[in-house]
């Protein structure tokens, strides 16, 4: 069975975003983007929210192919392009998308379905809506936070309205040089 597993920035004090939405607070350095490249290797299906999907969308799909691409906008984009998409929204329409599947109900049997699949595994980015329905599905096999050296304040919560516990054991951690450390928890 493929394990679901959820990738997200995050402040200290909890915010995936700032007030309006607001990401530039998010650190990045060579080590960071080559340590999750290993991620996505082990990987081969995206799962988004309707929001982050049209984010990746309107970047990733030619952002290996400009002229100050880096190394990283190439592999990621590379990756991108290859990699089966699932949409999780009742307001986008399949029709059109390419290598994109989009999930607008039975959510807890269509992932399931899913993650029966043969295959890598499954990786949710960002994606704070959708991703809360899965945690309160019990979805959500795996979860990494990279915590940014940073206090928001306020924003939008990592976690909001969730319905029950979920009981976790760390079994990885590393800090980057940037200041982040990455947290790997498993589901019990």
């Amino acid at each position: 069975m493929r394990n679901l597993i959820f990738f997200m920035h995050t402040s200290l004090d909890g915010f995936v975003a700032g007030p309006n939405g607001e990401m530039n607070w998010i650190k990045f350095d060579d080590d960071l983007f080559d340590f999750v490249g290993t991620m996505t290797d082990q990987a081969d299906t995206a799962l988004y929210g309707r929001v982050t999907y049209e984010m990746m969308q309107s970047y990733w799909p030619t952002a290996g192919e400009k002229p100050n691409a880096t190394k990283h906008d190439i592999e990621h984009s590379t990756w991108y392009n290859k990699v089966s998409k699932v949409v999780l929204s009742k307001t986008i329409q399949e029709f059109g998308l390419q290598n994109t599947r989009v999930i607008n109900d039975q959510l807890s049997d269509n992932i399931n379905k899913l993650k029966q699949q043969d295959g890598k595994n499954i990786l949710i980015f960002g994606s704070p809506g959708a991703s809360q329905s899965l945690l309160n599905l019990g979805l959500i096999d795996e979860f990494w936070l990279f915590v940014n050296p940073i206090i928001l304040g306020q924003g939008m919560p990592l976690f909001k309205d969730i319905t029950g516990t979920t009981k976790l054991k760390l079994v990885a951690s590393k800090t980057f040089a940037c200041g982040v450390m990455a947290l790997h928890y498993e589901k019990l």
